[in-house]
């Protein structure tokens, strides 16, 4: 089992940039792909990066694209977003989670077998 902790939330203005961190517990983060979800209020919740166990592979929705680079450090159990160039849009509660069974594409969150608790991103216009 996983236990996943996210922080590193808050309130930025437009054009600021957010660090999110994810600490995961147990001896087996290593073997699994994470990506990181966010949830606007009244939408649904969207994968916006992934990365493979191996942390050689990358993926990222268009909507985030050359501002957001997912990057995770097995060593130190930890998972991480570097947010940049942050827009309104991006205001969300952000969510870190882990799989073994997805594609080699974003994962959707049937895929997805354990979620942190969230930390909210507040982006001011």
């Amino acid at each position: 089992q996983v236990q996943l902790v996210e922080s590193g939330g808050g309130l930025v203005q437009a054009g600021g940039s957010l660090r999110l961190s994810c600490a995961a517990s147990g001896h087996t983060f290593s073997t699994y792909h994470m990506a990181w979800f966010r949830q606007a209020p009244g939408k649904g919740r969207e994968s916006v990066a992934g990365i493979r166990w191996s942390g050689g592979i990358t993926y990222y929705a268009d909507s985030v694209k050359g501002r957001f680079t997912i990057s995770r450090d097995n060593a130190k159990n930890t998972l991480f977003l570097q947010m940049n160039s942050l827009l309104a849009e991006d205001t969300a509660v952000y969510y870190c989670a882990a799989g073994r069974n997805w594609g080699m594409r974003l994962p959707f969150s049937y895929e997805c077998d354990y979620w942190g608790q969230g930390t909210q991103v507040t982006v001011s216009s």
